[in-house]
């Protein structure tokens, strides 16, 4: 290749030894792996070459440029190179400007049609005055979770255990979302209470995994989702009962599992841990304590203001794990208009007021920065006891 380099610079240099114009290099070919199939057509976004003008001809490769052509502009390969036709995106306004222009199909360089007119199979065909959507609509706040856990600034231990899962699932008339967030508060001390808890969140999405998740994928799903949620959190009572006979411990835990299905949230539920929804008119909850003291407040003996300082606010009367059977809670919630869910113990709600957590909550769009002020807040007010929080940030579109 030298050889013929040096050979065409001789051929080009003119007799005041003005050297010709380089013949342009074709963009190389993109090599397609091997069972891939091939784009229908290129990417109208990709190429920044012009178009070639009507009439004009490309000399054949090799062919010497005539006398007082101009010389190459400035950023063009050497001949020493092998040049390539740079690709690059078109800016944002120039996409929109090619989808507003409505006078005709447009043309991509070099006169390639926008549009396959052939079916490819298992893709959708487009019509030759369609084009690639744009996003019209930005999301304010997108779909994410996180799930964070405090020992606190009194207790040795955290007995308290914590779970997020954000998942898709493939279906034929469409993907569905889906979420799972656990927390669990543990009781029965070191050796009883992190062990039940941590038992309690394994055994929870063991079940709904296998249950739920692995049959989706497979197609063969056929469990509703009441009763699933609803035997996952008896299956761990009995894992937990289980476990405390043989080691002779009366550890017990909370369990607040939440199940998220594009948009309906299932909830299974036991314990004092609590599940909210952060509403446009602020927290709501969604569980009911299972404490002398919320039994207190449904039978409408207690105003719920009274709570925190109640002498009984820490007496459980339904637990996970401290007896063979157990009468788990379902709620089923449309998330409609809502901006937050909040899974959390008693170690925070116990010790932050609604007006703090909401605060918190819209402070920021990242769970992550929602759940370490929540745990902050919780520690500033005494923290004498372990903190969990599980906060989901649910998609809002800007309007």
């Amino acid at each position: 290749m030298s050889f013929f380099r040096k050979l065409f610079r001789a051929e080009e240099s003119g007799p005041q030894g003005q050297p010709g114009e380089s013949p342009a290099a074709e963009p190389a070919a993109t090599e397609v792996p091997p069972g891939s199939s091939p784009p229908t057509a290129p990417a109208w976004w990709a190429s920044s070459e012009a178009a070639p003008e009507p009439g004009a001809t490309t000399p054949p490769e090799g062919t010497p440029a005539e006398p007082g052509a101009t010389s190459p502009p400035e950023g063009t390969p050497a001949d020493d190179e092998t040049p390539t036709a740079p690709y690059r995106a078109l800016s944002e306004e120039q996409a929109r400007a090619r989808l507003a222009d409505a006078s005709g199909t447009p043309t991509p360089p070099h006169g390639t049609p926008l549009y396959d007119t052939q079916p490819v199979e298992e893709t959708i065909r487009l019509d030759e005055d369609a084009a690639p959507p744009l996003v019209a609509r930005r999301s304010a706040q997108g779909l994410a979770a996180m799930a964070v856990r405090d020992i606190g600034r009194v207790r040795e231990t955290n007995q308290d255990s914590v779970f997020a899962m954000l998942s898709t699932l493939p279906r034929e008339n469409g993907d569905v979302t889906i979420g799972l967030f656990i927390v669990a508060d543990g009781m029965g001390g070191h050796q009883g209470g992190e062990v039940a808890s941590r038992l309690a969140v394994r055994t929870v999405v063991h079940h709904v995994l296998s249950q739920l998740i692995m049959p989706a994928l497979d197609d063969s799903l056929t469990e509703a989702l009441q009763p699933l949620m609803i035997s996952a959190v008896q299956a761990a009572n009995e894992a937990i009962w289980d476990a405390a006979q043989v080691m002779g411990s009366d550890m017990g835990t909370t369990c607040t599992a939440a199940l998220l299905v594009g948009q309906g949230l299932y909830i299974a539920h036991v314990g004092d841990s609590r599940a909210y929804l952060f509403e446009p008119g602020g927290l709501r909850a969604l569980t009911a304590d299972h404490s002398t003291v919320g039994r207190l407040i449904q039978l409408g003996q207690l105003d719920p203001s009274e709570a925190r300082e109640h002498p009984l606010r820490n007496q459980l009367y339904r637990t996970i794990g401290q007896q063979p059977q157990v009468l788990v809670d379902f709620i089923y919630q449309p998330i409609g208009q809502s901006s937050h869910l909040l899974l959390c113990s008693d170690g925070l709600w116990g010790l932050v007021e609604e007006r703090q957590m909401e605060q918190a909550l819209s402070r920021s769009p990242w769970p992550q920065d929602a759940c370490n002020e929540l745990v902050a807040l919780a520690n500033l007010a005494g923290g004498d006891d372990n903190i969990s929080a599980v906060v989901v940030a649910l998609p809002i579109t800007e309007r």
